[in-house]
């Protein structure tokens, strides 16, 4: 139920494909819709729909029609055989800060023939603009639940590579299905930088949010107390388990890390408690502080337990967002 690919997605991904065909036309012809020109090779003639199967859905796309027929189908030949590594070409050309001769590596790796700089700059236009509107999208649902969580990317600013933050946020709405609400790139996880961030989601219609899932970060945290106060907050449990066995002595890690799973993997409230408190008599001896650590963190690990059993699963951790990103 959970794990299906929002539409806004899909509907950005076919502007980002539209607008890459509309300026390999451009490439092609020698010449701007309209435009007169003597190195003009043909003209437009409209053109066709056409569905492109990818992980994210089906897009329609609008191949570019020529009075002679000869315009290249290289970006459906080239996208094919290596749909992750074109998808994943085309977000870095449309969020990294990078040069137009990287942005032209790119897309001749998509399209199969290099664009010009002024073309490259036009068309990072383009894509800027569509991606402001999806990031600015009035959100006009209801999503009770957030998963937040970010990234640290390399970026050029001013000259210099430097590490980025890419904070982003998936909301799961009453129907389950999960979408993206919004990201933004910050200097860093401060929190000023997710209270920016919280504040502009709820500018754009973000309310009445009743669990978020995220890690511990001090910086998050407190954005997330300050913004969504009358929320459960669960605490991530890939990142507390880890947090427990990088503490814990090598020798009982691989077993506590079962341990840890069973607990995690509990029906229900009653029996995860009871896993703790065997957790608690089994290790006090051995990893009296990993357990201390335990018992005081509990309440957060298993906050997700007062939702129905349907979505336990995916908000019990902040790993579907990681894959996202």
């Amino acid at each position: 139920m959970l794990g299906k690919r929002e539409e806004a997605v899909t509907e950005l991904l076919e502007q980002v494909f539209n607008s890459v065909l509309e300026v390999q036309a451009t490439e092609q012809l020698n010449a701007e819709p309209y435009e007169r020109s003597d190195e003009r090779t043909t003209y437009r003639n409209g053109s066709r729909a056409r569905m492109l199967a990818t992980g994210a859905g089906s897009l329609v796309v609008h191949v570019p029609k020529f009075r002679d027929g000869t315009f290249s189908m290289e970006l459906f030949s080239s996208y094919q055989p290596s749909e992750q590594a074109l998808l994943l070409s085309l977000m870095e050309m449309v969020i990294h800060d990078v040069s137009t001769r990287k942005i032209s590596e790119i897309t001749e790796t998509l399209c199969g023939s290099s664009f010009s700089k002024s073309t490259v700059s036009a068309l990072c236009e383009q894509l800027d603009s569509i991606v402001d509107a999806f990031r600015n999208r009035p959100l006009s649902r209801h999503y009770p639940f957030l998963v937040v969580d970010a990234i640290y990317m390399k970026a050029r600013e001013q000259h210099r590579i430097i590490s980025k933050g890419f904070l982003i946020a998936i909301g799961v709405g009453d129907d389950g299905f999960r979408e993206v609400l919004g990201f933004t790139v910050a200097d860093g996880e401060s929190e000023a930088a997710w209270n920016e961030f919280f504040l502009s989601l709820k500018e754009r219609g973000l309310e009445q949010v009743d669990l978020v899932t995220s890690d511990d970060h001090g910086g998050l945290t407190k954005a997330i107390g300050k913004h969504f106060c009358e929320a459960s907050w669960q605490h991530c449990q890939t990142h507390f388990s880890k947090n427990v066995l990088d503490r814990t002595p090598k020798k009982l890690q691989p077993e506590l890390k079962v341990a840890l799973t069973d607990l995690e993997n509990a029906p229900d409230l009653n029996e995860a408690t009871a896993w703790k408190n065997h957790l608690l008599e089994q290790y006090q001896a051995e990893a009296p502080k990993e357990m201390r650590l335990l018992d005081e963190r509990f309440d957060e690990i298993t906050a997700v337990y007062s939702l129905p059993e349907p979505y336990r699963k995916r908000l019990r951790t902040s790993n579907s967002i990681e894959r996202l990103n």
